[in-house]
């Protein structure tokens, strides 16, 4: 019976161990290849370090193919600088590449600057490209909805201009520096200063490179990612003339608020006038008032004593003469059509 025994227990114990080779064997041919391919290179990584990176959900052979890939190219960046970078979010392949870029043009990028830049949102390879190869950017950019740059001389003509600004990366600001927007916007702002500070139109037309020295003198690539190396006047259109139709809008302005300054004058003097018809009429109704208490006084004086009949008669003979002088005094009006 403890022979049976013994026999199970080491059926049971092979089975396991068949299980555990079987599951090893299966792991091992996961990674043999990638492995492999790492040791025949000159970049061995680990066996468990590959496993480890399954484990951390990490692409293993990317890891392997951009260590080989910077072994060759002469750059000592080990594994656990780039798994640490891919779980950071960042693209290692890209950022290889960048620095391979970098090193052939003899420029200085090393691999925290470069994870840095990558970690930014910036595309790496795409800065260090354009460091060796500058680029051109339009001023004004097509996406902005403007096909010119807008600037007035001081002669009040419109000038509208194209320009096209080449640059190149600067890799030590790329980090916080800023972006095209802002060069096109400080380029576009320059351009109109330079129009607005020249004398005429003319001068502009005959001097367009006046336009880029007043430019390319202030400074515009401080503290963005790209430095300016050129700035070039595509074309000069000319267009309305500002200066005049601004003075015409400030005439007819100007016309217009005398207009209603003339106005209210004639309405106030309208209301004076009505004001001194009412006034009068006023001063009639008092007269009329007073000449209705004349004949009162004189009956209250006959009953006093204080007036005769003949004081009444002279009085009479008064009012008579003067009514007389008065129509004699009257000019005679001219016979009816």
């Amino acid at each position: 019976m403890n022979l049976l025994a013994d026999i199970e227990i080491s059926t049971v114990v092979a089975i396991i161990a068949g299980i555990v080779l079987l599951v090893l064997l299966v792991v091992m041919g996961q990674f043999i290849g990638i492995y492999v391919r790492a040791l025949v290179s000159g970049a061995r990584v680990g066996f468990l370090d590959l496993v480890g990176m399954r484990l951390r959900k990490v692409n293993a052979m990317a890891i392997v193919n951009a260590r080989i890939q910077a072994l060759r190219a002469g750059l000592n960046v080990t594994t656990p600088e780039m798994e640490s970078h891919v779980l950071a979010g960042g693209d290692v392949q890209r950022v290889i590449s960048a620095m391979i870029a970098a090193s052939k043009a003899n420029i200085g990028l090393d691999w925290r600057t470069a994870t840095a830049i990558d970690l930014a949102g910036r595309d790496i390879l795409d800065a260090v490209q354009t460091s060796v190869n500058p680029k051109v950017i339009d001023v004004p950019n097509a996406s902005m909805g403007r096909a010119t740059i807008d600037g007035v001389a001081k002669d009040g003509i419109q000038l509208k201009v194209k320009a096209r600004v080449t640059v190149r990366t600067n890799i030590k600001s790329l980090v916080g520096g800023a972006t095209e927007e802002t060069i096109i916007a400080r380029v576009g702002e320059g351009i109109v200063n330079a129009i607005g500070s020249a004398i005429d139109y003319k001068h502009v037309l005959e001097n367009p490179d006046s336009i880029s020295k007043a430019v390319l003198s202030k400074g515009l690539d401080a503290n963005t990612a790209f430095e300016i190396l050129s700035i070039d006047i595509a074309d000069i259109d000319v267009g309305e003339n500002l200066g005049a139709k601004l003075r015409a809008d400030q005439a007819e302005s100007d016309k217009r608020r005398f207009q209603a300054e003339a106005e209210q004058r004639r309405a106030m003097a309208v209301a004076h006038e009505q004001e001194n018809v009412a006034e009068q009429a006023k001063n009639k109704a008092l007269v009329v008032l007073a000449e209705a208490e004349v004949p009162r006084a004189i009956a209250d004086a006959f009953r006093s004593g204080n007036l005769g009949v003949m004081d009444y008669y002279k009085l009479r003979n008064m009012q008579a003469d003067t009514g007389m002088r008065e129509a004699i005094a009257k000019p005679a009006e001219g016979p009816k059509a």
